[in-house]
């Protein structure tokens, strides 16, 4: 898993003034609304007793823990602990983590890794949000699987007519015909043509009186850490899908869907688009469930890769880079408890490098463990 990226962790329209639980690189966050309206992104664990903001209130600006009360600002810190007499004062390690947090194309980001603004890669650029011609919908589904796995399966333009056969894909002619990638520091994108069924129910009726190519242009690329977009130029229009790869953990990732039509683009079809994307979801399920390892490997020699595996080849390649750089999630942001297999992820935020002082601040507690304070290592 990656840090120090943009993260989209929930829809927008999903976060309000009541505290919401995300999941992401392992570590639980709460996600909550401040009076203004912006969105605040808090470690999800109160450093008194370890009880969870997410089931606690927002009052304010602040959120306050369910368990005792004790009440954290939006930059984290705590601002009120109610069991102290008058005049006593807030220790200055009583404080959670923080993360930079921006709502944009429909989305809550929250900057997960401890790097300072200027050196912060990118958020992707969508520019069909906000765009008359274009309508939205949403779509999630929860894999088991990791989400490295799931990423490289929606690049995989050679899955599309066995795994898709009865949608969209033509198991008749699978041949991928080789493609340029164009490729910077975040992203690789490659236009692919592809041979394809004719569409099938309402959008079956769209193309009924309009020739069929024999092959369609289909623009896919990824977009580091965790996205990947699809456009999908159709006899009546554009599809486009931004699939958003959570990694709730290293083997489940919650899939988040934005996808985009220039056609039939009142909220009646709604409902057609989602089971659309629904069903595809659920055509690569069981198998990218099923992959043998669960993680992606490592070294590139341990799996074989074909011309038409160039835009997954690009993924790692990419990805060899960040780890030497230091930024996969690793022994340095895991603390162990008691039990066996007990563990928990803690993502360093800015502040823990702006303030080494209080690097000691965050005690965290794997689920079943005893308490640990981070090491220094994530300050640095």
């Amino acid at each position: 898993m990656l840090k120090n990226f943009w993260y989209a962790v929930e829809f927008g329209d999903k976060v309000g003034r009541r505290p919401a639980k995300v999941t992401c690189l392992g570590q639980d966050f709460v996600l909550y609304r401040t009076r203004r309206g912006e969105v605040v992104c808090l470690s999800d664990l109160c450093v008194h007793r370890g009880g969870a903001l997410s089931m606690g209130t927002v009052k304010g600006d602040t959120v306050a823990c369910p368990y005792h009360g004790w009440e954290y600002e939006p930059g984290g810190a705590c601002v009120r602990i109610p069991a102290n007499p008058p005049g006593r004062g807030i220790p200055g390690k009583a404080r959670v983590d923080s993360y930079p947090t921006v709502e944009r194309y429909g989305m809550v980001w929250a900057f997960l890794g401890d790097l300072p603004e200027e050196a912060r890669p990118p958020i992707p650029h969508i520019p069909e949000h906000g765009d008359p011609a274009f309508h939205a919908v949403h779509v999630e589904m929860e894999f088991a699987a990791n989400y490295e796995r799931t990423l490289e399966n929606v690049v995989d333009s050679a899955h599309i007519p066995f795994v898709h056969g009865t949608t969209f894909g033509d198991p008749d002619r699978p041949e991928i015909p080789d493609y340029t990638i164009t490729l910077d520091d975040w992203s690789a994108v490659a236009d692919i043509r592809l041979s394809s069924a004719p569409p099938r129910g309402l959008w079956g009726v769209l193309a009924r009186h309009r020739s069929r190519p024999e092959q369609v242009t289909v623009t896919n690329g990824w977009y580091l850490p965790n996205m990947v977009k699809i456009h999908i130029r159709l006899p009546f229009g554009d599809m486009i899908l931004y699939d958003f790869n959570i990694p709730i953990s290293q083997d489940r990732t919650l899939v988040k869907i934005l996808g985009f039509r220039n056609f039939l683009t009142g909220r009646w079809a709604d409902g057609n688009a989602r089971r659309r994307i629904e069903r595809i979801l659920l055509q690569d399920r069981p198998v990218v469930e099923s992959q043998r390892p669960e993680l992606l490997p490592f070294d590139l020699s341990d799996e074989l890769h074909l011309r038409s595996d160039a835009l997954q080849v690009a993924y790692r390649r990419r990805r060899a880079q960040l780890i030497e750089r230091g930024w996969w999630v690793g022994g340095d942001d895991v603390v162990t408890g008691d039990g066996p297999r007990r563990t928990a992820t803690v993502i360093p935020s800015p502040a823990r490098r702006d303030d080494p002082e209080l690097a000691r601040a965050w005690v965290h507690k794997a689920r079943g463990g005893s308490g640990a304070p981070v090491s220094d290592d994530t300050a640095t």
